[in-house]
């Protein structure tokens, strides 16, 4: 299993905008998922990518992880042609700036005077941009510091990589800049380490801090933001009679209050399956859907009662993704002319979100709505 600094690249847009979350999250266990074991392995695989080439891919079990995982390595290696340095997996240390500060870097480029590093990022949930990505500025700062006495670095160049999402980000910006970033970064890194250093909510900090539930800085904002407007809970104003404004600081605050409230119901939930009882709520069982506990027994019972037209579906075509994954590379494109991407339903973004706003019209929606 990999260490992981205390002040970790990964975590770093959470200790830089609030120094008091690392005290907050101290003794609290690490949340695993399947999710983060799906990035692992998927960082495993595109590790093998880069080494033994993109062909190994076409051995891996799961094709459609493979297929995605391609993009980044395709990506890589051409990026990495004719380079003066290639490394992959690579340890950095930032601890000129950052106490015990240091990280893995997926990929790092050294072309000419610029510094190239790449990150892989396989989850889907959250669109990543390569602007002021600290994760990348930190591993840039480690490399930089590690490379410089070989190479004249002039520029880093930060590459995120998405491929679930079909996202390429790309962001260069000078040594210079980069360390002067890094005497605020020491700064904040300070402050870390006092025990009484300042909580400050903000949605991409708090979205996966352990200490949420219990913070008083989120919750006195999310106060303060569905207050600001709104007088009296019990008697919200209908969504038609809110002013642009009111309705644009609604959906700003949508994700921070949700994760907010989601994380204190895990709270609660975690104290009455541990025993405690909390006033006013308790545990119920939910909603289950009946299932076969002899699936090959009830089989064969409903075709000798119904027959075997009735006691079975008819057969469903196996999905695009299936498909190339049963076909192998060299014949997946044997189906192309077959397949097509619908649009996808519109849906809302901040106005300064990189994709392109689209035309729609009521019919659209309607559209969406029917299913």
């Amino acid at each position: 299993m990999s260490a992981h600094a205390k002040l970790g690249a990964s975590n770093a847009h959470r200790w830089l905008a609030c120094p008091g979350s690392v005290s907050a999250e101290a003794g609290m266990p690490d949340q695993t998922s399947s999710f983060a074991q799906e990035g692992t392995t998927a960082h495993e695989l595109a590790e093998q990518g880069l080494f033994r080439g993109p062909d190994i891919l076409d051995m891996f079990y799961d094709q459609e992880m493979a297929e995605h995982v391609r993009v980044y390595v395709e990506y890589v290696l051409r990026l990495a042609n004719g380079s003066d340095s290639f490394d992959v997996e690579t340890r950095v240390k930032y601890d000129d700036w950052v106490d015990g500060g240091f990280g893995t870097a997926d990929a790092l480029i050294v072309r000419g005077d610029t510094l190239h590093v790449c990150d892989l990022k396989y989850g889907k949930g959250v669109r990543v941009d390569a602007q002021d990505n600290p994760q990348g500025m930190l591993y840039a700062l480690g490399a930089w510091s590690m490379m410089s006495v070989v190479f004249d670095i002039k520029r880093v160049k930060i590459h995120i990589i998405q491929p679930r999402l079909d996202h390429i980000s790309e962001w260069e910006i000078s040594v210079d800049a980069l360390l002067r970033w890094a005497e605020w970064v020491k700064q904040q890194a300070e402050k870390t380490a006092d025990n009484e250093a300042p909580r400050i909510a903000g949605e991409k900090q708090c979205r996966f801090c352990k200490a949420k539930a219990s913070c008083a800085a989120l919750k006195k904002m999310t106060e303060q933001i569905i207050m600001a407007d709104f007088d009296d809970l019990d008697d919200l104003r209908p969504a038609n009679t809110l002013s642009d404004e009111e309705m644009a600081k609604a959906l700003a605050a949508k994700p921070m209050i949700e994760a907010w409230l989601s994380a204190i119901e895990s709270q609660v939930k975690s104290r009455l399956s541990s025993g405690d009882g909390f006033p006013g709520y308790k545990l119920v069982e939910g909603r289950s859907n009946r299932q076969w506990s002899d699936e090959g027994g009830a089989a064969a019972k409903l075709v000798d009662l119904l027959g075997n037209e009735k006691a079975y579906t008819p057969p469903k075509l196996i999905s695009p993704a299936q498909a190339e994954k049963a076909l192998g590379k060299k014949r997946a494109g044997s189906i192309a002319d077959f397949i097509t991407k619908p649009s996808g339903a519109p849906t809302l973004a901040q106005e300064n979100d990189p994709r392109p706003a689209i035309n729609v019209t009521a019919d659209d929606f309607d559209a969406c709505s029917d299913g």
